[in-house]
Formats: C-alpha cells, structure tokens, sequence
C-alpha cells in the first residue's frame, strides 16, 4: 500500500492555497494547511471549494517569522513536500508597508529554509515566485520591452518593494538549492485569476464593478490604463503545475503563464458580453470611456 503524503501548505487562505489544497486532496494527501490567521471569516475560499471541514486538511495559525514555532510544525508533521504561498500578493501595498512586505517574504523565506535545514527533514519544496521579478521586462507579459522571449534565464529588474522582496526570496531558493542540496523549486508566476481572487485585483474589480452597474447598485466602474497587457492564467491550473513540479526528479525553477497577452480592456469586453451590456468605447487613452448603448449608462 501507497504510503500517505503529508504536505503543509503556507498560505492556505489565499486563492493559490486553496487550489492547491484541492489538487492535494484530490490526490490523497494529508494537508497541513497555515497562515498567520486562521478566523472564520478567512475561510471562504476553502469553503467555496467544499473544503472546510475536510478530514485531510488540518489547519493552524503559523507566522514564518516565527523560527521555533516553524521548527515545530516540520518536526511534528514531517511533511513530504512544503509549498510556500505565504506574504503579501498585492504590488501596490508593498509601496506602503515595504518593511512588513519585505521582512514577510524575504527573511520569511529564509527563516523557513534555515527550519528545514535545522529539523534534519528533506522535504521537497516549492516557492511561489513572481513575474515582478522582471521589472520593466514583464511590460508586455511573456515578452520583454524588445518583443524577446522572457525565460527563467532572463535579467531581473524589480520595480516595487515586493518584486525585489520576491527576488531576495528567489536567489535564496537557488542558493540553499546549491549549497545545502534541497530539493527546492521556485514557481516565477505570471497574473494567475479566478473566482476566488481578492476584489481589490483588477480581473475581480471588473467583475465586481459590472455586476453592480448591471444591477443598477453602481454608476460609475472606474479602471486605470485599458490597455495594459498581461499574461492572465487559471490559478487552479498554476496549482497543478506546482504539484507537478515537486514530482521532477530534479528541482528547478520554472515561469508558469500562458504565453497569451490580453489587454484589461479585453477583460472588460468579454465580462460585459456575459452581461449582455452594449459596449461601445468612446475617447482615447486616459480620457477612454465605455459605454452601455442600450442604458447609455
């Protein structure tokens, strides 16, 4: 008989930690899922999923910073494979707190591989890294300011504390990788959408915003730049594919994205099809406005 895997997920209140959760039970793992704050209120996306009171996942409240509490939860769990979801996702906010953002997923980071190291375990252990890494080079997603392919191999060039806390993160996983032979691997994520994302990011704002005007809740839904491209992806999909990393023999890091560009105004176009809003653009650039044809709102 297959022995049980035993994974701890940080982060697992978060969009990505709840996919990932569902990819590990559905695979019969045992689930030892953390964050710092494990409230009812921070359960919905678990819930969404039908996970909440599932026999295979234990939940618990872990800060990384938190060095003995860290080296507690490896010792007790013995984990087969550690996925590091945890910290701020949002760029924005990292220009307002750049010391909470960079002492959480920097030295956070650090702190947990020097656990790892310290609780005599091999585990096998992803890192969620993150297309700000690129900088500059991430203007126009999977293809830099020159139209060349981005690949794992590309310059790095942070513009926002969080990219640079993220690229602190991702040189440690390649160090410790080297220096201590772990089996460590670091996922650079490109935008990564789906039902369960946070309304302040811009593909649920849109969602949220059409919805409200639709019902009538809402005049105004208010965007920055429409045409600022990304390279949007499924996180459900991006999850499966951080499974499947630790699964490789060996540890690397890969870019996951969809190698398709889409525009925030494609976005708005194809949610206000499903809407059957009338859409028609007016204006250009800054003062570009849209507008419903059947409602003129």
């Amino acid at each position: 008989m297959t022995k049980q895997k035993t994974a701890i997920i940080i982060g697992i209140t978060g969009q990505d930690g709840a996919y990932l959760a569902q990819v590990l039970c559905a695979k019969n793992y045992r689930v030892i899922g953390v964050a710092r704050r494990i409230a009812s209120y921070e359960l919905w996306r678990l819930q969404a999923l039908g996970l909440a009171d599932s026999d295979d996942i234990t939940l618990g409240e872990l800060d990384i910073m938190d060095f003995p509490a860290t080296l507690r939860l490896l010792r007790e769990h013995k984990p087969d494979e550690i996925y590091n979801l945890g910290g701020v996702s949002s760029v924005a906010s990292s220009f307002a707190q750049p010391l909470v953002v960079s002492e959480m997923i920097g030295l956070g980071t650090l702190r947990l591989l020097e656990a790892i190291l310290a609780s005599g375990l091999r585990p096998r252990y992803y890192q969620a890294s993150s297309s700000e890494m690129f900088g500059h080079n991430d203007t126009r997603p999977t293809l830099n300011v020159n139209g060349q392919t981005v690949n794992e191999q590309s310059d790095f060039a942070p513009v926002s504390p969080y990219g640079t806390a993220k690229l602190y993160a991702h040189w440690l996983i390649t160090n410790y990788r080297e220096a201590h032979n772990l089996h460590a691997s670091s996922a650079i994520l490109f935008n990564h959408e789906s039902p369960l994302r946070d309304v302040n990011f811009v593909s649920r704002k849109i969602i949220h915003g059409l919805v409200a005007l639709s019902s009538g809740s809402q005049e105004v839904l208010t965007l920055g730049n429409i045409d600022n491209v990304r390279d949007w992806g499924f996180a459900g999909d991006y999850m499966q594919a951080a499974w499947a990393m630790l699964q490789a023999e060996t540890a690397d890091d890969y870019i996951i994205a969809t190698g398709k560009p889409h525009s925030v105004r494609s976005i708005v176009e194809h949610a206000a099809a499903a809407l059957d809003f009338d859409l028609v653009w007016e204006g250009e650039g800054a003062n570009t406005t849209g507008i419903d044809k059947k409602s003129g709102r």
